[in-house]
């Protein structure tokens, strides 16, 4: 009968009945038969959770049990022992060229050998001492080893923590100057909407590359940590081991771990960048307005026949029909108009038209596909965003049907805003600085152009952007 055949009979011997594993803290009951303590006491707490018996009744036979007399199993304890040691010894590895015992250990090449490698040519030369006598040493490295990987690991929990922090901290000084943005830009004119929804967009945007830029690092971060700790698992289940399992590529194992290292925490400045001084711009609306300014000058191939524009194309007035124009499918010929040169197809833009104290105008955008002849008419349906002076109604925004406008001072310089993606044309009174009207939001899918029709004796000048 084999050694293994005998180890596996004890085994059985030594197995638990309920468990079917090798007893842990054998205990004997009155029949003779042997539990596991913590079985034992399991069976019988889970027979009071149905009822409260009065007798037990024991798993094997059947016989009853008297608590009282169960008493620990010494010698099935040390019989238990036993088959560990047994285990032990043959969870030993031998040398796969020559099946010997590997008792020695080559600081050479790092390798585990027994006494014959000792001898063969490969090792001559080398120094090889016995396992015993170097398993302590290696041990004690592993462990330092160990020990420098938990320093790493608390460092980089440490550092996951200040990200965190920062994390939060950065979200709450955003939210706080978010919120203090919203309440002052609330508090003032209608004006400054469009102004308010640029700032808050930069903050956002500064919002999210700092918090992009720290998450990176709470990811980088997590990797390590992760990587620190299956280091860490490695070394510990190496260091409980047997001597030749410790031994076994002991060197790759050192050489792996020391390898890890933990860059240096990157700082990250948590001042937010972003401030608006919500009442310096409301005392300075046309600055504000300006920052978006563009130059415009007027088309001549859109001009009416009763238009006349200045060489530099910044002045228009009325006159007589003209005769030899060139012909051109872009003219306007139902009604004195002009469109500007210059097209919008995204983005925020702001020009400024004098009007003078002319008594009537129209000013505005329109897309550049809007109808020229005599079916035009001036509807955001069709195209039109513009306002009006005449002299029988008055202010006017050509909504449909027009609104009317009460105006508190005549605009001798009338301020177009049009934001493309917003959907918005907006109107001030550059005179005063003071909103006249913005149209409802609007979906523009074309190019939108400066407009204008000019009428007898009120011609429109363009001041340039540095006037």
């Amino acid at each position: 009968m084999t050694s293994t055949t005998i180890t596996q009979k004890i085994k059985g011997i030594a197995t638990c009945f309920m468990c079917r594993a090798v007893m842990k803290h054998p205990v004997s009951i009155s029949c003779g038969h042997s539990y596991c303590s913590c079985c034992l006491r399991d069976f019988c707490n889970r027979r009071v959770g149905y009822s409260r018996p009065s007798t037990y009744n024991c798993p094997l036979c059947l016989e009853p049990i008297n608590l009282n007399t169960v008493r620990d199993n010494k010698q099935l304890e040390r019989l238990v022992e036993l088959i560990k040691e047994i285990e032990e010894t043959e969870d030993e590895l031998l040398c796969e060229a020559h099946e010997e015992q590997l008792q020695l250990f080559c600081e050479d090449d790092g390798q585990l050998i027994c006494w014959r490698c000792e001898r063969a040519l490969q090792h001559q030369g080398h120094t090889t001492q016995l396992v015993e006598d170097v398993y302590q040493g290696y041990k004690e490295k592993l462990e330092q080893a160990a020990r420098n990987l938990n320093q790493l690991q608390e460092e980089c929990r440490n550092q996951k923590e200040l990200i965190t922090t920062q994390i939060t901290e950065w979200k709450d000084k955003i939210e706080i100057q978010r919120q203090k943005m919203e309440s002052e830009f609330k508090n003032f004119h209608t004006l400054l909407h469009e102004e308010e929804k640029s700032y808050l967009w930069r903050l956002k945007k500064e919002e999210e590359q700092l918090l992009m830029r720290l998450k990176e690092r709470e990811a980088n971060l997590e990797q390590k940590s992760e990587e620190l700790k299956s280091c860490r698992l490695e070394l510990e289940a190496k260091r409980q081991s047997s001597a030749q399992k410790l031994l076994q590529d002991v060197k790759g194992t050192l050489s792996r771990t020391c390898a890890v290292k933990l860059e240096a925490p990157e700082v990250f400045s948590l001042e937010v960048q972003t401030a608006c001084d919500v009442a310096e711009l409301y005392l300075d609306v046309k600055a504000m307005l300006r920052r978006h300014q563009v130059g415009v000058t007027l088309d001549p191939d859109t001009a009416h026949p009763h238009l006349y524009l200045s060489k530099d194309r910044r002045q228009v007035s009325r006159g007589y029909s003209q005769q030899n124009l060139e012909v051109s499918s872009r003219r306007f010929t139902a009604f004195p108009c002009v469109l500007g040169c210059e097209g919008f197809t995204s983005g925020r833009h702001y020009f400024e038209v004098d009007v003078g104290e002319g008594t009537a105008w129209d000013v505005g955008v329109c897309m550049e596909n809007v109808e020229r002849g005599l079916g035009m008419k001036q509807e955001p349906e069709l195209g039109f965003w513009a306002i009006r002076l005449c002299p029988e109604n008055g202010y006017a925004a050509l909504t449909s049907p027009p609104t009317a406008l009460e105006l508190q001072e005549q605009p001798l310089v009338v301020g177009i805003v049009l934001d493309y993606e917003a959907g918005t044309v907006s109107f001030y009174n550059m005179t005063t600085g003071s909103h006249i009207f913005t149209f409802p939001k609007a979906s523009f899918s074309d190019t939108l152009r400066p407009f204008f029709q000019v009428y007898q004796y009120s011609p429109l000048f363009l001041p340039s952007c540095n006037e």
